[in-house]
């Protein structure tokens, strides 16, 4: 039976938000985790762009489409905040990382960060990544039933630790936190949302301790090397001083103008995001990119064309434009999958959006991974086809939030130029090298219960390329 969120103030014209709340605290959760697509447009056919549903514990409100997606993540009037939002999933796992700050407090931060993240930083961290992408993708062992998840994770995480800590781990220690990053992510889905042992938010909780340990750990070498033994008993380092070429050193460093700096807490914090979303999501992004590229073998041959066409084995920072195929394959399974498929707000005041009244209290979640396939958007939305990015073609310009899956507005992903430099850099190898499939009936079972990935780890018959 259909009803109301909220009764909207008299006078004012606006709608009440529609919907069909189910069982309270469950709702929709196991329908939508279990087929989040299909759910969108079911919502989206009886209700239109705003609905509401109890999901996760809480009354909340999906937003559809490209026009109610901007409302909410420009958030002009400040009525959408990240912070409660995604601290009710992840936040005692992830606490103060960037994403879970807002307003004023969100923008110091990123100010300071964002100095992680400039030209001649970027180009370092590509520097410092490049011997172990060979290094990493060289030690695949062709065959059957080569598990592309697990292996492309395996190689992030190495990659993450390397070039975003600049420590080298044994194997056991480098288990030790792969395990934590896992547990970690996964609890911001728990039904159960207290910690009893064995379940997911228990392992979250204790996974946290297990990453507090590590980065205070290896803290204080950092800020010795950036030139600051501790917060407070040492001249800053002056800006640019050398300190390494990892993001660990960068935010021991990192100042702005007026010279604020990260305490030794927020360092920790934000390596402990950082480095969720840098190997996490990357991962994601390189596995369903290797997905399509399996069942599509012509674009496959295609950007292994161009990489060999760059004629250089190691790409420099300024060869990434070369790699267009590889742009628009990304892009495209960027858009399939996004590997944040939805983007949660809490209300903190009376607000509309689309001209429905949406209390304060309630949550709002943006469903990138079903916005990405609105047919109203997009040609055939359930086909890969990476064309629809070319320069010629550009379906993504329909709407400025047609396609986002960094987000947008002040909390746009901080590293998404990262993000793509690894992707490129990481697949350029693997194209040099291997050739692989999947049988020609092959559908992957994908896992939507946390962040999605394939269950079966997307075994791939993988085949080494005879070198010319």
């Amino acid at each position: 039976m259909t009803s109301v969120l909220a009764p909207p103030p008299q006078g004012s014209g606006l709608k009440p938000v529609p919907g069909v709340p189910g069982i309270p605290y469950i709702g929709s959760t196991l329908a939508v985790m279990r087929d989040p697509i299909g759910m969108a447009r079911k919502r989206y056919d009886e209700y239109g762009p705003v609905a509401w549903g109890w999901l996760l514990g809480q009354r909340t409100v999906t937003v559809q489409g490209p026009e109610a997606a901007q409302v909410v993540l420009v958030n002009r009037d400040k009525a959408f905040a990240n912070g409660p939002a995604w601290s009710y999933f992840i936040g005692p796992f992830f606490k103060r990382g960037i994403m879970l700050l807002d307003f004023e407090e969100h923008l110091h931060h990123r100010r300071i960060m964002q100095e992680a993240f400039t030209r001649p930083r970027l180009q370092a961290y590509m520097d410092a990544m490049a011997p172990g992408i060979v290094k990493g993708v060289e030690s695949w062992e062709p065959g059957e039933g080569f598990k592309v998840y697990d292996h492309i994770k395996q190689l992030t995480l190495d990659l993450a630790v390397d070039v975003f800590m600049g420590v080298e781990l044994d194997d056991a220690e480098r288990a030790r936190v792969n395990g934590a990053f896992i547990d970690a992510v996964r609890a911001g889905t728990a039904y159960v949302r207290f910690p009893v042992p064995g379940l997911r938010w228990h392992r979250g909780l204790q996974a946290r301790k297990v990453l507090e340990e590590f980065f205070y750990r290896h803290l204080p070498a950092k800020r010795r090397d950036g030139g600051v033994l501790r917060e407070g008993t040492t001249p800053h380092a002056p800006r640019g001083a050398s300190g390494g070429s990892d993001l660990f050193a960068a935010l021991c460093q990192a100042e702005t103008d007026d010279g604020e700096r990260f305490t030794d807490e927020d360092v920790v914090n934000h390596m402990i995001f950082a480095l969720m979303a840098a190997h996490d999501t990357t991962t994601i992004t390189l596995t369903t990119m290797a997905y399509y590229l399996a069942k599509y073998p012509e674009w496959q041959e295609r950007l292994r064309e161009e990489s060999l066409d760059l004629g250089r084995a190691q790409p420099g920072y300024d060869d990434l434009d070369h790699f267009t195929g590889i742009d628009m394959v990304m892009k495209e399974s960027l858009r399939m999958l996004p590997p944040v498929p939805a983007l949660p707000r809490k209300v903190v005041k009376d607000t509309s959006i689309l001209g429905f009244h949406v209390p304060a209290g309630s949550t709002v979640v943006v469903p990138m991974l079903s916005n990405h396939h609105m047919a109203e958007w997009w040609t055939d939305p359930d086909a890969f086809d990476p064309g629809r990015f070319s320069a010629e073609r550009r379906e993504d310009k329909v709407h400025k939030y047609a396609w986002s899956p960094f987000g947008g507005g002040a909390h746009k992903c901080i590293g998404m130029h990262f993000a793509g430099m690894q992707v490129k850099t990481i697949l350029h190898q693997v194209l040099q090298r291997y050739r692989w499939s999947v049988p020609a009936r092959y559908e992957w079972p994908l896992d939507t219960t946390s962040l999605p990935s394939p269950k079966d780890g997307l075994p791939v018959r993988l085949n080494r390329l005879e070198q010319s």
